[in-house]
């Protein structure tokens, strides 16, 4: 694949992978990451000793210090995975108190970064006993660094998640069960004199050379591909000349960035573009990739595997290189019976595979997912809805207060940084249910901004929101201004009519569809649930049982395949997951008062929570698979 690279490319590639070694823990040999993209010389961190904590006493009693003793856990890691239901489920749910620490050799004196891909949901963080920092939010990744001597070194971290309530007080609230631990992967990688930071990707196709064309043959466009990066000198006042390079099979493409002149600790971006001819363009149908690789000499390096796709909206219609591009899939929660939401490589693979089981094209996502998930969902040509900024669902917006604010702003820009490379997501989605034109001035203050900044940083993405489908606005206020796509929820079957026939149904999708259309006229538009709750404790055909939730879904998908105007329908959910332990399907009891639910589990999955399938993923799989992929 590189045999076309620069020498001082594969020069840098060999060098990292001995620094690499060099700093292999104590334990043993070097581990291999699990996320692909990244800086060069990562080392994860892997093997842990856990001690819970629920009494608080471990900071007077200097555990952060270390040497406290505990169980050997690989990380990433949640805490009583099992315990969602009954009284277990409520002292889990509520949050305790834990702690990690491990070893690692740092083979020669200098600076390093720990970088965390998520802690849920407040991590202190120690090192050889002294504090090195602090971190709020989970599914948010962060980096602490420290000056170290060669020799060995030990990491402490305190997680805290308890008190969900005020998390939500904070800008946390969420729609899935509040797991504690150390649930993204953890990395050491030493800091050289430079550093590559947040690159990020754009291509934008144009017109083949008439001479590349033959007679009755289609044009292959070219495509102009602009690649930029975040450049700091961590060295003396100097000039800098990154390199690079897109490669895929035999081919090559160097990227020639411009000479930087930076004085020390400064940073700059820097960019470079280049006209790929004949590319293998990235799709659902054939989700083609390019190893990127990023250098500056042999002091830094980033790689990654990246799709060369353009995305473009106009007059109301989505297209993916060109060509009329409509969303099927579900949304998905980072889930796993045994492990919560700190997923394996096999969790992951899991979640893709369900996904191409029902024929999705697409999914949907209410937090920024995995690195390693999204790098399967992009080898696999799934796209992605994703969910950027504080879950606050059905109307409500915490974020009122002016750091408060800060922080939400903040929250989806870390979130943007973290996956604008991914070809996979497309949208960036600000709100999850607003209702009307907004809470208040906050939340609509909130969504301008980000929308500014997203079309000024990342324009090859369109800007979402999700719009509670019960409380719509009638006429799109401020708040929607600078958003390009529109999401509602549409649960007619369900919260709404179950009783209805499904003629009355159908003319009511349409009213509903209408609606939408009629206010955001010219936006693109989804629908980002819909759906019922389904298990064996009721009759299959009633409310609640297996046949009628495969029936409903399949008349929403009917009403919305025919509809010209649509271009998402993202069924909620892909798989069972837990929720709140006292959960028992919510306001559905006031209109289905003998419906039988399991308390504490969200059960509108197309699958169990254990993987197995109920009728409503062969029925959805057998529409979805008769619809174009791209």
């Amino acid at each position: 694949m590189f045999a076309k690279l620069k020498k001082p490319a594969i020069a840098l590639l060999v060098a990292c992978a001995a620094l690499a070694a060099s700093t292999a823990a104590a334990e043993g040999p070097p581990v291999s990451s699990a996320i692909l993209a990244g800086p060069g010389s990562r080392e994860p961190l892997t093997s842990w000793t856990l001690r819970e904590d629920p009494a608080n006493r471990g900071l007077s009693l200097g555990w952060q210090r270390g040497g406290f003793q505990g169980s050997r856990v690989s990380v990433p890691n949640t805490l009583r995975a099992g315990a969602f239901t009954g009284r277990a489920g409520i002292l889990n749910f509520e949050g305790s108190v834990a702690w990690y620490r491990t070893t690692f050799q740092a083979a020669a004196a200098g600076l390093y970064a720990l970088s965390f891909q998520s802690a849920s949901f407040r991590a202190d963080v120690w090192v050889d006993g002294h504090p090195l920092g602090s971190h709020r939010g989970a599914y948010l990744p962060f980096e602490l660094r420290s000056r170290l001597g060669a020799g060995p070194h030990q990491l402490v971290v305190r997680i805290d998640w308890r008190n969900p309530g005020e998390q939500a007080r904070e800008g946390f609230h969420r729609t899935w069960f509040n797991w504690g631990g150390l649930n993204g992967e953890v990395d050491l990688r030493p800091i050289g004199q430079s550093e590559l930071l947040d690159p990020a990707l754009q291509t934008t196709l144009g017109p083949a050379p008439a001479a590349s064309q033959s007679p009755g043959s289609q044009a292959t466009p070219n495509a102009t591909v602009r690649v930029s990066v975040q450049v700091r000198n961590d060295g003396p006042e100097r000039t800098i000349v990154p390199e690079g390079a897109l490669a895929r099979g035999t081919q090559s493409i160097p990227l020639s960035f411009p000479a930087l002149t930076l004085a020390h600790g400064a940073s700059t971006t820097a960019t470079a573009t280049v006209t790929v001819s004949t590319p293998a363009l990235w799709s659902p149908s054939q989700p083609n990739l390019y190893q990127l690789t990023l250098a500056v000499g042999q002091e830094s390096s980033y790689s990654a595997r990246v799709g060369l796709r353009e995305l473009s909206w106009h007059g109301g219609r989505l297209y993916l290189n060109g060509k009329r591009l409509v969303l099927h899939g579900a949304t998905i929660q980072e889930d796993a019976p045994s492990r919560g939401d700190a997923l394996s490589a096999s969790d992951q693979d899991a979640i893709v595979a369900e996904l191409k089981a029902i024929g999705a094209n697409a999914a949907r996502a209410q937090h920024p997912l995995d690195p390693g998930l999204l790098e399967r969902l992009d080898a696999a040509g799934i796209l992605v809805w994703q969910g950027i900024g504080p879950v606050e669902g059905a109307g409500n917006w915490f974020s009122t207060t002016p750091q408060l604010l800060a922080e939400a702003e903040q929250q989806a820009r870390t979130a943007v940084l973290a996956e604008q490379l991914h070809p996979s997501v497309i949208a960036w989605n600000l709100v999850d249910e607003v209702a009307g034109n907004g809470r208040d001035g906050a939340e609509v203050q909130y969504v301008q901004t980000l929308a500014r900044w997203l079309h000024g940083h990342d324009p090859g993405r369109m800007v979402a929101v999700d719009v509670w489908g019960d409380h719509p606005p009638q006429h799109a206020g401020e708040l929607y201004a600078g958003v390009d796509a529109i999401a509602e929820t549409d649960y007619s079957g369900w919260y709404d009519y179950p009783q209805d026939n499904p003629a009355q149904l159908a003319a009511r999708m349409r009213a509903r569809l209408a609606a939408m259309e009629s206010t955001f006229a010219g936006r693109v538009l989804a629908i980002s649930e819909f759906g019922a709750e389904s298990n064996g404790l009721n009759p299959t055909n009633a409310p609640g049982g297996y046949a009628y939730q495969a029936r409903l879904l399949a008349e929403h998908v009917a009403i919305y395949e025919a509809d010209p105007r649509l271009s998402a329908m993202l069924i909620w959910l892909l798989r069972d997951y837990p929720l709140t332990p006292t959960f028992q399907g919510g306001s559905i009891h006031g209109v289905l008062p003998r419906l039988k639910l399991i308390e504490g589990l969200n059960q509108k999955g197309l699958f169990k929570r254990d993987g197995q399938s109920k009728p409503a993923a062969g029925a959805v799989g057998r529409l979805f698979k008769a619809l174009p992929a791209d």
